[in-house]
């Protein structure tokens, strides 16, 4: 049946949801508002496929728009909005005029939807005719309505009267009409003075916060912006910031290898040549324009936006830049949030904004990478050659001279460290100094806090523009300076961050413990061609010795790797300005972590179940495989052929079970290269093909390319011919475990081989894992063994997650290693809580084979059944929901802000008397303090019931709130 729209209040916050939400949705909501009401961070955990998006997106937005003041039920009578749009047409062979006239709306009536769906769709038809035209915004005002309206009464074609649900947007501006655009320079200049007032603390009236969407990936925001166009708020002003990659349309910059460099050399003019999409922002730079000019007025992706670039000749790139300023929801990937150089040059001010970080499972990783920086000998060798080039032509000298004397000494310090250092592994070597012991190196080399304040003021000396008179063609003219390079500026720049770092609050060396200096010697293998023949001076060919074609030379390669073992050290520029923190995924457990390692307190947590019944999931761990052998996925084991070969014939038994696709997911890209080689030799590999098309998981490589290879496996499901479906072999922390979507048939089983902890012999998870000892007693971290585990357990679950995607889902969960069932206190508690749940250990692979095809057959007969209507359809249906006295606690206003929510009672809860009314469970007594606020998309006004007065509301099939 078609999902009705409902709205909730919850914490005097009206919601509107697309459909009747399920109570881990109610429960997510209530926690985000609690948190926005107050100012509180938020920890939020909702298994994959519960919906969680949807409540992020539209309980954030419902609190946004109530700090704007406008209630959506009388926005369309609404006195701040000074103007409606009244076009008319001067002459057949003009366009329409962008004129506006103030109409008084007192007397006014709403039209009927028809006719303003027909008046829209002229003005459109009206503006694509001049689609590439500039919309110039300085044109001709007409005369007032009282002082000649006989002649605008014959003149004008259309009244435009906007649909009543956007009007309530923006009730700072009003961006709708286009005289929006006349006063643009005037809004430029407040700009400004608002940017002045916020920097003095003094603003003229209360600031409505931006909210800041993160996420891991862009197919990710995709799958986000595609949530948004559901719901009551797809019209909702926003912005997607992405990198050149995915947003630049111009022809000859996409083909170029580094888009970021050929980007900015036609900015800045290089050899006479220009961006001339890049002169076409104004086409796109405000939402007005974007909206109801363009035609974007429902929630919008990338694509979206890059095909309305091309056809309008405009970048992509910045337009999106752009529109973040009038955007009241802004979508990321979340580094663009932690990373500080990535903030600067995006020029994101998330002072007193709301930042939402969905799929933060991984955040503390990114955290730590964006206040981290590795650099070689050769790019800092380059960047000192380059500077002192700008020094030689005599090119800012005074500025470039210090910096070229920085970039010395570093060369000089990594040439004498050299002989220091330490051999770890085969054909490498390493020294490590801690933060306190580089920054006294430092000040050995004439760099201290004082004179590290003088360089950053030389940089940006540097990297202004600048125009000079000088000599083109033997005439004087205006110049412009030359600057850095790219590379050389990134160089820098990341150099001087993680300088930032170290020498913050006037060098107390606040995060000197937390860093950690590696100067690292490897060989680097590479591939040599030989030149092409070039002719003698007589023009003949000489044929000389030729080396083997791709000969291979071995290389040695210095690396300085700053590294930061504290995700605290980026997030502290969040937590200190932010309004309120939301991170949320469906596996952060164990979550006691996030609080020690971010360094942030999270006041309200959740760990919410999952929407799914116990009866469309199977969840089962192997210990052994159809030969009996014992299966524990650890190195030593891994290893060997009988190891192998028992896995390979798991799986075929596994394919030969479970219809359509099949996902397996092994800890290693070196796993997977062995487990391919071998059964490639053994007949293996060719047995499962004969079931199952194999797709496997490729080591990097184009964005292009993983894609066209992802789709090759969602094609062999749905056509796969004489073979029954797919099998998709990847790798945990892969690009297949992150974020992507493998509903129905697409994912009917997980196989999980062995458990994915990280590369013990890494350096730099060695050097965490000490760090944590050293600090686990008086930061409240955990202990480095316990720190090792977490990465494996999130890694497992992440892979775990791509089962169930909705809630009419079903599918099996097979974790393979012995480990789980010898140690299940030790390995089950880091799953997830739906999954601990629903664990059963099988002693025998016969038994659990058994069990796994019957469930399997199950689940396609009971689909089958609702396809065909011959059974109830209980999972289609919307269920009546009562709050359980747990959940109730939870919806109610929280005592203590600190108290961690969970839709599970505590252990030492005592449940309520309750009585049968009308075949439904109600609380007895019921709480005087709670009230309940409902309203279906049938109801005119909303109303308070009591607990007794919601029994009404559940027979009328309508979803209620306790707030």
């Amino acid at each position: 049946m078609a999902a009705t729209a409902v709205e909730y209040t919850i914490g005097g916050v009206k919601i509107q949801f697309p459909c009747k939400a399920y109570p881990s949705q109610l429960a997510m909501m209530n926690s985000i508002v609690r948190g926005l009401n107050h100012g509180h961070h938020c920890l939020l955990e909702s298994p994959t496929g519960s919906g969680k998006s949807l409540a992020l997106l539209c309980s954030a937005l419902a609190w946004q728009q109530a700090q704007y003041g406008t209630p959506i039920s009388q926005c369309i009578f609404n006195f701040s909005y000074p103007c409606f749009n009244i076009f008319f047409n001067v002459t057949e062979s003009m366009s329409y005029g962008f004129d506006c006239v103030h109409v008084s709306v007192d007397n006014y009536r709403p039209r009927s939807s028809t006719l303003a769906s027909r008046l829209s769709e002229k003005r459109q038809a009206s503006l694509s005719a001049n689609a590439d035209d500039d919309f110039m915004p300085d044109r001709k005002r007409i005369r007032s309505l009282v002082v000649d309206q006989k002649v605008l009464l014959h003149s004008f074609l259309p009244v435009l009267i906007f649909p009543s649900h956007f009007l309530w947007q923006s009730p700072s501006s009003c961006f709708l009409c286009p005289c929006d655009g006349v006063k643009r320079g005037a809004k430029a200049a407040e700009k400004t003075k608002d940017k002045d007032k916020a920097n003095n603390g003094g603003s003229c009236k209360k600031a409505v916060p931006k909210i800041f969407f993160g996420t891991r990936t862009h197919k990710q925001i995709a799958q986000i912006a595609h949530e948004l166009k559901r719901t009551f708020y797809t019209s909702t002003p926003m912005t997607i910031l992405s990198s050149r990659d995915h947003t630049c349309v111009h022809p000859e910059v996409i083909q170029h290898t580094n888009r970021n460099e050929r980007c900015k050399e036609l900015l800045e003019g290089k050899n006479g040549q220009t961006c001339r999409y890049y002169h076409n922002v104004h086409k796109m730079r405000d939402q007005g324009t974007l909206q109801w000019v363009h035609g974007l007025q429902q929630a919008w992706d990338i694509e979206e936006l890059v095909r309305l670039g091309s056809r309008l000749r405009c970048c992509s790139y910045f337009a999106a830049r752009e529109l973040m300023q009038e955007a009241h929801i802004v979508f990321c990937p979340y580094n663009y949030l932690l990373d500080p150089l990535i903030r600067e040059s995006m020029e994101i001010n998330l002072k007193g904004q709301v930042v939402v970080l969905d799929e933060a499972h991984n955040i503390e990783d990114c955290a730590r990478d964006s206040a981290s920086y590795t650099l070689s000998q050769t790019q800092l060798l380059a960047a000192r050659n380059e500077i002192d080039g700008m020094v030689y032509h005599n090119i800012r000298p005074i500025h470039h001279g210090p910096l070229g004397a920085f970039c010395c000494s570093l060369l000089n310090w990594i040439q004498e460290s050299c002989g220091a250092l330490s051999e770890r592994d085969y054909e490498t070597s390493c020294k490590v100094w801690t933060g306190a012991e580089v920054l006294v190196i430092f000040h050995g080399l004439g760099i201290t806090a004082d004179t590290f304040s003088v360089l950053q003021k030389h940089l940006a000396a540097v990297l202004e523009k600048e125009e000079r008179v000088g000599l083109v063609n033997g005439q004087e003219d205006m110049v412009e300076v030359p600057t850095l390079s790219a590379p050389t500026q990134t160089v820098l720049k990341s150099l001087f961050m993680v300088l930032d770092f170290l020498y913050r609050n006037n060098c107390r060396c606040v995060f000197a413990e937390d860093y950690r200096v590696a100067l690292q010697q490897t060989y680097v293998w590479t591939t040599q061609n030989d030149p092409p023949d070039l002719p003698d001076a007589q023009g003949f060919f000489a044929r000389r010795h030729r080396r083997r074609q791709g000969a291979r030379t071995k290389t040695l390669v210095y690396t300085l790797s700053f590294w930061c073992l504290n995700p605290a050290v980026a997030f502290t520029d969040l937590s200190g300005s932010v309004r309120t923190i939301v991170l949320t995924s469906g596996t952060l457990s164990p979550m006691g972590s996030f609080s020690s390692e971010l360094g942030v307190n999270f006041s309200i947590q959740l760990e919410a179940s999952h929407v799914i019944s116990k009866s469309q999931v199977w969840v089962g761990t192997l210990g052994n495989g159809p030969q009996g052998r014992k299966l524990c996925a650890t190195f030593q084991h891994a290893e060997t052929f009988a190891f192998q070969d028992e896995v390979g014939a798991l799986l075929v038994r596994i394919c030969q079970a479970v219809a359509r696709g099949v996902l397996c997911f092994l800890p290693s890209y070196k796993m997977l290269d062995k487990l391919r080689e071998r059964w490639t030799n053994t007949g293996l590999w060719e047995q499962i093909e004969q079931r199952k098309i194999i797709v496997t998981e490729p080591r990097g490589g184009a964005r292009s390319d993983f894609d066209e290879l992802l789709q090759s496996y969602y094609d062999a499901i749905k056509d796969p011919g004489h073979r029954d479906g797919a099998l998709l072999i990847a790798v945990c922390r892969g690009k297949v475990s992150e974020g992507l979507d493998f509903t129905d048939d697409n994912a009917r089983a997980v196989v999980t081989i062995g458990i994915p902890f990280p590369n013990i012999k890494d350096l730099q998870v060695e050097l965490k894992m000490k760090y944590n000892d050293q600090h686990s007693k008086t930061r409240g971290l955990l202990s480095g063994s316990h720190w090792y585990e977490i990465q494996a357990y999130r890694a497992l679950n992440q892979a775990l997650g791509r089962c169930i995607r909705h809630r009419n889902d079903w599918g099996a969960l097979i974790l393979v290693d012995d480990r789980f069932r010898c140690n299940p206190n030790k390995y089950i508690t880091g799953l997830s809580k739906w999954v601990r749940q629903l664990v059963q250990h099988h002693n025998t692979f016969g038994g659990a084979m058994q069990s796994l095809v019957t469930f399997s057959e199950n689940q396609q007969g009971a689909a089958t059944a609702r396809a065909n209507g011959s059974c109830p359809p209980e999972q289609t249906e919307p269920t009546k929901w009562l709050p359980s006295p747990s959940t109730l606690s939870l919806l109610l206003p929280s005592t203590n802000p600190t108290e961690k929510a969970t839709e599970d009672p505590p252990q030492d809860f005592t449940p309520r008397p309750v009585q049968q009314v009308s075949g439904q469970r109600v609380l007895d007594p019921p709480i005087p303090e709670a009230t309940t606020s409902y309203k279906s998309q049938s109801d005119t006004q909303g109303r308070h019931m009591t607990c007794e007065d919601s029994l009404q509301c559940s027979q009328r099939n309508c979803v209620f709130i306790m707030v």
